[in-house]
C-alpha cells in the first residue's frame, strides 16, 4: 500500500514538474530581464550540488543593521542639543565609517557577483564559485561568468563567460526560453568544471520550456 502511494506522488511531482508555469518578464525593462535571468542561474548553479555562501550577505546585513543603529542614536537619544552634540558628531563619524566600509565591500569583494557557493558536499577537488552577470544599460547583450571563489586553491578552475543577446532566450511576449537557458547555463558550467555536455547528467532535468514549445 506504502508503494502504491509512493508511486502516486511521484507522479504527480513529475507531472508537476512538467508542467511548471513559465517565467515571464518585461523586456521594456532591463533591470526585471536581468533579475530574472540571475535567479534562474542561481536556480541551475544550486541545481549542480553547490550550495549558496551567504557569509558575504550576512556580514553587509549586519554592517547595514549597525548603521541603522546608529541613525536611531542619533534621532531618539533623550538629550537635545547642545546637550547631546558629542553623541551627535559620534553617531555621524561612525556613521560615515561604517558606510564606507559597506561601499568597499561591495565594489572590491562582490562587485557584479550574484551567487557565491560553496565547493559541491564530498567535492576535494573543487573550490566554490562566484557567479557574476552583467547586462548594460542600452544593450541586449547579458555576459555570464563562472569563477573560483579561491582563487588561489590549486583546484581553483579557469573562468570562463558566456556572452549572448537575451532575444535568443525569451519570447517575443517576454517568457523565457528555460529549456534553451539552462542548455546554455549547464554548458558554461562544464566548460569550467571540464565536464563533458554529452555525458552530462543534469541535462535530464532541464525544464522543457522553449521558445517553440511556447510561441
Amino acid at each position: 500500500m506504502t508503494s502504491n502511494n509512493n508511486t502516486t506522488t511521484t507522479t504527480t511531482d513529475s507531472s508537476s514538474a512538467s508542467k511548471k508555469t513559465p517565467k515571464k518578464t518585461n523586456l521594456l525593462d532591463p533591470n526585471s530581464i536581468k533579475h530574472l535571468l540571475d535567479e534562474t542561474v542561481t536556480e541551475i548553479v544550486t541545481s549542480r550540488g553547490y550550495k549558496e555562501d551567504v557569509r558575504l550577505s550576512n556580514v553587509k546585513l549586519l554592517i547595514g543593521s549597525i548603521i541603522i543603529i546608529i541613525a536611531l542614536i542619533a534621532q531618539f537619544y533623550p538629550k537635545k542639543f547642545p546637550q547631546n552634540k558629542d553623541v551627535l558628531i559620534g553617531c555621524i563619524i561612525l556613521y560615515i565609517i561604517f558606510n564606507i566600509l559597506l561601499q568597499v565591500i561591495i565594489h572590491t569583494k562582490e562587485k557584479n557577483a550574484i551567487l557565491f557557493t560553496h565547493p559541491p558536499a564530498g567535492s576535494f577537488k573543487s573550490t566554490g564559485l562566484v557567479v557574476s552577470s552583467k547586462l548594460p544599460k542600452f544593450s541586449d547583450m547579458y555576459t555570464l561568468s563562472i569563477s573560483s571563489s579561491d582563487t588561489k586553491s590549486i583546484c581553483a578552475g579557469k573562468p570562463v563567460q558566456l556572452t549572448k543577446s537575451v532575444t535568443q532566450w525569451f519570447t517575443k511576449d517576454g517568457i523565457l526560453a528555460e529549456g534553451l537557458f539552462w542548455k546554455d547555463v549547464n554548458g558554461l558550467i562544464n566548460k569550467y568544471t571540464g565536464e563533458s555536455n554529452k555525458s552530462n547528467i543534469h541535462e535530464s532535468i532541464v525544464p522543457d520550456i522553449n521558445k517553440d514549445n511556447v510561441e
